[in-house]
């Protein structure tokens, strides 16, 4: 007997469909590892994986979808860490050090997994503001606030967050010639002058 679905929550997936689902994400690992998030394509992906076309892009949307699913066990690793691990980047430090932690976490993140949160953010209408934005932007918002002054906390998170996306990181290393200790460097500067009043 299957147990019935909680309140609240999603639907059970059919098994064929996990298992499609499953089939598209390892072919998209494989193509990923021989090319790099720059060789995805939903249509190759399909094809790899043995699936139709049409199921990839009902499973994913579009190349951002699949690239989002592709990061997610970071992803979920990352903010369980920011909302409930130890301090400084988790509850039970001060707000500046928590802020200082969550953007160098994040910066470390973007670099860890930097082909796909590139695909991710530029192949989306949406663009910079799309996956996880929302949640970095309120956690961020929440803590600024905790600063009290009279800053814009909404204002100041959404700049914060601007230094931040994959595309500008990547035009810093790569236009730019700005390696990652710079860039972190500058990163505490920026927020020492907007933030923290340093």
């Amino acid at each position: 007997m299957q147990p019935l679905p909680m309140a609240g929550q999603p639907p059970a997936e059919r098994a064929d469909a996990a298992r499609n689902r499953q089939r598209l994400i390892d072919a998209a690992h494989r193509i990923v590892a021989a090319k790099g998030a720059a060789g995805l394509a939903l249509d190759e992906v399909a094809r790899e994986a043995g699936v139709g076309v049409g199921t990839a892009y009902r499973r994913f949307g579009d190349l951002s979808g699949l690239a989002y699913t592709l990061m997610e066990g970071h992803e979920i690793r990352f903010q369980e860490a920011f909302l409930a691990g130890p301090p400084p980047l988790g509850p039970g430090a001060p707000p500046d050090a928590r802020i200082r932690a969550f953007l160098h976490a994040l910066l470390d993140l973007q670099r860890d997994q930097w082909e796909l949160r590139l695909l991710a953010t530029t192949t989306t209408a949406q663009g910079f503001g799309s996956g996880p934005y929302k949640t970095y932007h309120l956690h961020l918002v929440n803590l600024i606030g905790e600063l009290g002054g009279s800053r814009d906390a909404a204002y100041t998170a959404s700049v914060l967050l601007a230094l931040l996306q994959p595309a500008v990181l990547d035009h810093q290393q790569r236009a730019l010639g700005l390696d990652p200790d710079r860039v972190r460097i500058g990163l505490d500067v920026v927020l020492g002058a907007l933030v923290l009043n340093r």
